[in-house]
């Protein structure tokens, strides 16, 4: 049974009638208007097997949206993803393991892409070509060129991208960060986002036919083609160069925007990584413990420390942020924030009733990734700027590429402020895209 509206805006809110649910002033209010309104959204969700399913459950808690289609290129992924849609509405959706064949479906107002991350931009590119809004989930793209052409499909076509940075919409830490803004812990000189695990090894895979029901072929899609192994899908992909972007973007992505969000930094002077595959001998490739540094224009240091297979805490949270200034020091966890003075006595705590599992892969907390769907099908209906708009993904995405690509070439890189490239740079600028299987190039 749905939650009623009056109950779950009463507990987003913490009791607090005033707080934003973003960036953008969506407030509790303005909430109970889009979940009112007449106009019915008409959505399909892209990829089912994992965190597709947060998106039909977001979705499904949402009035006025209907779930039009699910597709998935795995037909047990696909069975899985309408299942539990119609679990969810009492109603079965549409279904096509090719997504491609419902972008000439005028009736389809949107898409929400919950794909392996090489083809994130891909398919928001054209989604936004077939006149479709889009909700994307992090990293915007699997590197930073087809990334800036997916801010420049959003902007061509006129369409609303919102990237899955759910912390953009969540109320308590909004709060926070606005109070950050307004100096509560005067000029911050440091930040220090982190993520840990404790993640298996996955074995070496091993050249195997590919198994019945999954369109292997598409789901390589714009990547090149490479034989199908054992230990690839449904996950494993994220620990390869060649489909995915590694601890770094899968989950870094998420703190590098909150501490963008709060310095209002556009673009790092410099980055360096250093890391590497260090606890199984196996086939992943992207590193399993990396600290990736930055240094500001604003004179800011930036840390994220990643540790995939050492699951230790940080400040007793997996997952985090904390801005260090000069009168004092806060800490982002989650969807609360604590402030603390110069000799760390705590000055304020705001927490939040809703439970966050940081480490969940699917959805970290139902309640809070509604609020960002719901903002994201408020900007379609007042035709607005999302929290998460495609820019402010691009940049977050482009920060944590930055960091792989130091890691990759082995050097520090520096940064052209006005457009966020690498400067002076051959072997880095090699990174900036890649090689695209013929014919599935993405173009504008």
């Amino acid at each position: 049974m749905k939650k009623s509206r009056r109950k779950f805006i009463k507990e987003i809110g913490m009791g607090s009638a005033g707080i934003a649910i973003g960036g953008l002033g969506f407030s509790a209010k303005s909430y109970a208007n889009i979940v009112g309104a007449n106009e019915r959204l008409r959505v399909a969700v892209i990829g089912t097997n994992g965190r597709g399913l947060a998106h039909i459950g977001a979705f499904s808690k949402l009035d006025n949206v209907e779930l039009a289609f699910v597709c998935d290129v795995d037909d047990k992924a696909l069975a899985k993803g309408l299942d539990f849609a119609e679990k969810r509405t009492g109603k079965k959706p549409g279904a096509s393991k090719d997504f491609r064949t419902i972008l000439g479906n005028k009736d389809v107002d949107a898409i929400s892409i919950a794909t392996p991350d090489h083809w994130h931009a891909p398919a928001t590119i054209l989604a936004c070509k077939a006149g479709k809004h889009v909700y994307v989930e992090k990293p915007l793209s699997h590197n930073p060129h087809e990334g800036e052409l997916a801010v420049q499909a959003a902007r061509k076509y006129n369409r609303i991208v919102q990237m899955g940075s759910q912390r953009r919409s969540w109320p308590v830490l909004t709060e926070g960060i606005k109070a950050l803004q307004s100096g509560v812990i005067g000029k911050v000189h440091l930040a220090k986002a982190w993520y840990t695990n404790t993640r298996e090894s996955i074995g070496t895979g091993q050249l195997v036919p590919v198994p019945a029901g999954l369109d292997y072929e598409l789901w390589q899609g714009p990547a090149p083609r490479k034989p199908y192994r054992s230990n690839l899908i449904h996950y494993n992909w994220h620990w390869f160069w060649h489909w995915g972007t590694g601890e770094a973007l899968n989950n870094g992505t998420h703190e590098i925007d909150v501490i963008r969000w709060g310095l209002g930094i556009d673009y790092p002077l410099r980055v360096n990584s250093v890391g590497g595959r260090y606890y199984f001998k196996d086939d992943w490739e992207t590193p399993d413990t990396q600290i990736i540094t930055y240094d500001c224009p604003n004179g800011t240091s930036v840390i994220w420390e990643g540790r995939s297979c050492s699951g230790r805490y940080v400040e007793g949270e997996d997952r985090g942020v904390i801005f260090y200034g000069e009168d004092g020091t806060m800490n982002t966890g989650g969807n609360s924030y604590t402030i603390y003075d110069k000799k760390n006595k705590v000055v304020k705590e705001v927490k939040s009733n809703i439970e966050i599992d940081g480490r969940n892969t699917s959805s970290p907390s139902e309640g809070l990734d509604i609020v960002h769907f719901a903002n994201f099908l408020d900007s379609i209906k007042n035709n607005k700027l999302p929290n998460a708009d495609v820019e402010t993904g691009y940049k977050s995405t482009l920060w944590v590429q930055l960091g792989n690509i130091a890691q990759r070439v082995g050097h520090t890189l520096n940064i052209d402020q006005s457009n966020g490239h690498i400067i002076n740079d051959t072997k880095a600028m090699q990174l900036w895209t890649r090689a695209y299987e013929k014919g599935w190039e993405p173009t504008l």
